[in-house]
């Protein structure tokens, strides 16, 4: 049973900066493509970041610059580190894995990954 918890959100003022974490159970979960997507009220939800198998990176261009996701496969987690932070970043974030079918490229772009965590809200103060 694969699960994916997040943690590590809460309120920051502009400027400031909050690490999420995201702790994933079930096997070769952290050997497979992984991201962050992040919703704000009345927007749709938007791909932030993803991280490959080989530990390749992309991001949103509106977060390029200011975030960074890792992983840490020893400790089973995925983690973003977020600095510089807006009041437009505000929203609830969820991490995600696991790509079956489609190249990470597209889970990313199409938001096709096989688990979510249940999301952790993150609001920036101006």
């Amino acid at each position: 049973q694969v699960q994916l918890v997040e943690s590590g959100g809460g309120s920051v003022q502009a400027g400031g900066s909050l690490s999420l974490s995201c702790a994933a159970s079930g096997n070769s979960i952290m050997s497979n493509c992984m991201g962050w997507f992040r919703q704000a009220p009345g927007k749709e939800r938007e791909g932030v970041a993803a991280i490959n198998s080989d530990g390749s990176s992309r991001y949103a261009d509106s977060v390029k610059g200011r975030f960074t996701i890792s992983k840490d496969n020893a400790k089973n987690t995925l983690y973003l580190q977020m600095n510089s932070l807006k009041p437009e970043d505000t929203a609830m974030y969820y991490c995600a894995a696991v790509c079956t079918f489609y190249t990470c490229g597209y889970c990313y772009i199409r938001a096709r990954y096989n688990y979510w965590g249940q999301g952790i809200q993150v609001t920036v103060s101006s």
